[in-house]
């Protein structure tokens, strides 16, 4: 886990603690990396800074609002990711944008600090779901991190539904103890 995913995931554990600090340090290091990656979505299909700054407004409420939702035992730029993703995806069907007009499949990109920054995270996550089984990392990929649905991955990898959840329930838990195992190690 890199030290970002740390960071992050503690300051969102304290702040649902109820440490307002820590909540506010927490949004103070999400809006430029929220930032970045709006704008770079934004700007490939031509449209303006302000639209990405009102997306990362529009994020950072609903991270307010859903932060109750967050499950402190799992990864949270893949939770950050989601939310974020779904924003886009709400403003460019409300603005008759189409979402194959920009591509939104990589949630590396909000492991950036800052609009200069690239992602530093990428490896260690990459890492990470490379040591899970096959169909446990399919299954977590396409639903956690690609936002796709159940049934789609079900079709996609040739899977049950029920097989799709199980892997993926397995596969957190599996990859919680192999955070718990490099932290103490």
């Amino acid at each position: 886990m890199t030290n970002q995913e740390v960071e992050l995931k503690a300051l969102m554990v304290a702040s649902q603690g109820g440490d307002a600090g820590a909540y506010r340090a927490l949004l103070g290091k999400l809006a430029p990396r929220l930032r970045a990656y709006y704008k770079r979505r934004i700007a490939g299909i031509g449209r303006s800074a302000e639209e990405a700054e009102d997306l990362v407004q529009e994020t950072l409420l609903a991270v307010h609002f859903k932060r109750h939702t967050y499950d402190p035992n799992a990864l949270f730029t893949p939770w950050l990711h989601a939310i974020a993703r779904y924003k886009l995806i709400d403003h460019l069907r409300s603005s008759k944008a189409s979402r194959m007009d920009v591509p939104i499949d990589d949630h590396q990109d909000l492991a950036a600090s800052d609009d200069h920054m690239a992602a530093e995270g990428t490896h260690d996550m990459t890492t990470l779901l490379g040591r899970l089984p096959l169909k446990a990392r399919q299954a977590i990929e396409s639903v956690k991190l690609e936002g796709k649905s159940v049934a789609e991955t079900a079709e996609r990898y040739g899977m049950s539904e029920s097989n799709v959840k199980i892997s993926i329930h397995r596969g957190l838990k599996a990859l919680a103890a192999l955070i718990r195992r490099d932290r103490d190690a």
